[in-house]
């Protein structure tokens, strides 16, 4: 992790993608071999969450999470979606590491990031908005990819409409390569809905590094 700050933060280029309420902006910062030995770290560091905290309620039933989980955080944060709530464990220190990265390449100091590992192309994320009460609407949303490359696609909220009132809107697909950097900034979050569909025939394992700046609400 200690190469992380070798990086020059002031070259880094960004790639500004726009549309209807529609802000991003994408880099690739890290390099596959550095990218390569941190996915390795955290392999060896994070352990997800079991049990409850490994479940998801849909429409009244419970279903296990297609891709494992885990919270970390600032001491007493919790982030409730889709009706569960999890708790923020304490940074472990290569997650740490990437908030210290984000806070030098944008001056948003984190305090909150939701961990998703995608074991195979066959783990996935369903359509959703980060548009919780609890989440500071003035701060991007971070996100940070490690290992497969997979495609995440955003929808926007007229496209998925029905009837007469469905816009002709169509998705935006990105690829999030190993090492790459995706700023969901305001007011995104609000109007576009986003996913990462299944692709079984890619085997490779990914993990995806959330962060999310809070409105503090300790427990």
């Amino acid at each position: 992790m200690e190469k992380l700050k070798n990086i020059d933060v002031n070259s880094v280029i960004w790639k500004s993608i726009k549309g209807d309420g529609l802000n991003l902006e994408y880099t690739v910062p890290i390099n596959k071999s550095i990218a390569s030995e941190i996915f390795r770290e955290l392999e060896s560091t994070l352990e997800y969450f079991t049990g409850d905290l490994s479940q998801i309620k849909v429409f009244g039933k419970v279903y296990p999470l297609p891709r494992q989980q885990v919270a970390y955080g600032d001491p007493g944060i919790t982030y409730t979606y889709s009706g569960t709530t999890v708790p923020a464990l304490p940074w472990p220190a290569p997650v740490l590491a990437l908030r210290d990265f984000l806070l030098a390449l944008k001056g948003v100091k984190y305090d909150f990031v939701l961990v998703n590992k995608y074991r195979s192309g066959t783990d996935h994320m369903g359509e959703h908005r980060d548009n919780e009460p609890e989440l500071d609407p003035t701060a991007p949303i971070a996100s940070i990819s490690f290992g497969q490359e997979r495609t995440f696609v955003l929808k926007h909220r007229d496209a998925r409409k029905p009837g007469k009132d469905k816009k002709p809107i169509p998705p935006v697909k990105l690829e999030l390569e190993h090492g790459s950097i995706l700023l969901m900034n305001p007011p995104t979050n609000e109007i576009w809905y986003h996913s990462l569909p299944t692709r079984k025939k890619l085997l490779g394992a990914r993990i995806n590094l959330t962060f999310r700046k809070m409105i503090i609400k300790r427990h």
